[in-house]
């Protein structure tokens, strides 16, 4: 069955011109030349759809008030937004207003199919996992660029049979972007199987891997199959694969080469039908070039590479992330829901996080044991994230030799703060610990004050302390 479009365009000719591009793409189309129209019959269900195409700039309900309605309404529904204009406040709006992706007029043929590809590729992945693994959905699934990218390149090379080799540290989900390629591949109703390589002393991930027949030492009483095939038309999955021994990667690299495992004891080659994927908290084209890991293993591992980023680069992801784990806690614990103060919040941010999402997942687990009230306090957070300063800030500069003055030092990270808030000033100076005027200031006395970053989130803030000083 094709897929469903819906297209919301008050303009008639636009709308036929993006109607036949889609169709002759194989996609079903159905239009509104109203947004209240195209609102009412996404949320009776009335209209099945698989993406929303809508225009901006619409009498009553806009393209901008369209796509906050759904996201409310129907928040696994992507939503391309497209307009006439090419100014960066109203992009920004309609990305803060949940849509996946924005094209301008005249939208061309060449942009406008690949983007409704990935946002429907998008939508499958985030159904499959929301299926298949519900309650650490949301380790892979976040709004910074990082997560977005990461997002992007798992549904494309989901459905190719080829080498995955999964890079990140600790704690940052690498095993779940393993089982979200197998779970979107055409192997996911075969086995996924995984082996901790540095869990297993070198002497038995041999017999871990390849198996052992009856006989083949002391305590081999019955024959065993190894995880290869374990794995026959599935996944194997070798995670911390840096730790395996040269003797045991010479034997995996065998293994790989002839797609056959002889298991030990044995005089009998079994084929299999895996793929592979292998992930480490190491660089693992360093250790190769060090000699402490075979090359030609790591070219047949390396096929592509998937880069987690670490938690302290995905800005408000970290915040979204610990309210989800709240909300998971207090359902599995059945008790009255919870909220993250401002001040708890600044102190997540500011922390570097090394354990990364699981040292987060941790730190909201103590931060819902020890609650007292429906919002919880900075002094249940762990001392190591309560009492943490931040010891520097990174100036981005062409050159590492750039001495700035206090005040571009200043402005530079004002901008920072107000990027991780999503460009809300009222929230920018709660971290930064500043009121709104002072903050409003110093942005006019940079010439900041209309670039866009406030946005119309924060033009009711505006009202607001104009109201106050007067």
């Amino acid at each position: 069955m094709s897929e469903r479009l819906v297209i919301v365009e008050d303009d008639p000719i636009q709308s036929d011109l993006l109607a036949d591009l889609l169709r002759e793409n194989g996609y079903e189309v159905v239009t509104f030349n109203e947004g209240a129209r195209a609102l009412a019959a996404l949320e009776a269900d009335a209209a099945p759809c698989d993406l929303v195409i809508t225009d901006v700039s619409m009498p009553g309900l806009d393209g901008i008030q369209l796509c906050k309605a759904l996201k409310e309404s129907r928040p696994e529904l992507p939503v391309v937004v497209v307009t006439g204009e090419t100014s960066q406040p109203t992009a920004i709006n309609a990305l803060r207003a949940g849509a996946y992706d924005f094209l301008t007029k005249p939208v061309e043929k060449d942009l406008l199919i690949p983007c409704v590809k990935r946002a429907l590729e998008k939508r499958r992945l985030v159904e499959e996992l929301r299926r298949r693994e519900p309650a650490s959905e949301s380790m892979l699934f976040g709004d910074s660029e990082p997560m977005r990218q990461v997002r992007d390149l798992v549904a494309r090379v989901a459905p190719s049979g080829a080498s995955v080799l999964v890079q990140g540290e600790t704690g940052s989900g690498k095993e779940l972007v393993a089982k979200a390629l197998h779970a979107l591949s055409p192997r996911a109703k075969a086995p996924f199987v995984a082996i901790n390589c540095a869990a297993l002393p070198a002497s038995l991930v041999e017999s871990e891997l390849f198996g052992y027949a009856k006989g083949a030492f002391t305590d081999a009483r019955a024959a065993r199959q190894g995880l290869f095939v374990e794995a026959d038309g599935g996944t194997l999955f070798l995670d911390e694969v840096a730790e395996l021994s040269l003797d045991n990667q010479a034997k995996l690299l065998r293994t790989l080469q002839e797609r056959t495992v002889r298991p030990l004891g044995s005089n009998t080659e079994i084929p299999f039908d895996a793929r592979i994927m292998s992930a480490t908290h190491k660089d693992l084209e360093a250790e190769a070039e060090a000699g402490r890991f075979r090359q030609d293993l790591f070219f047949r591992l390396n096929v592509i590479r998937v880069d987690l980023p670490p938690l302290r680069d995905r800005g408000m992801d970290i915040v979204h992330l610990a309210s989800k784990f709240l909300e998971t806690v207090c359902k599995r614990d059945s008790r009255s829901s919870l909220k993250l103060s401002p001040e708890v919040a600044q102190k997540l941010l500011s922390y570097p996080w090394p354990g990364n999402v699981r040292e987060l997942e941790n730190c909201v687990e103590r931060l819902a044991a020890l609650a007292r009230s429906n919002d919880v306090s900075v002094g249940d957070l762990p001392d190591k994230v309560r009492l943490h300063q931040r010891g520097r800030f990174h100036v981005a500069a062409d050159a590492p030799e750039e001495i700035v003055s206090l005040d571009e030092l200043e402005k530079r990270y004002v901008q920072h703060v107000l990027t991780v808030m999503s460009g809300n000033r009222s929230r920018a100076a709660e971290l930064l610990g500043i009121d709104r005027r002072t903050l409003y200031r110093k942005l006019d006395a940079w010439g900041l004050s209309g670039n866009g970053n406030g946005g119309a989130a924060d033009h009711s803030a505006g009202q607001e302390e104009q109201q106050v000083a007067s």
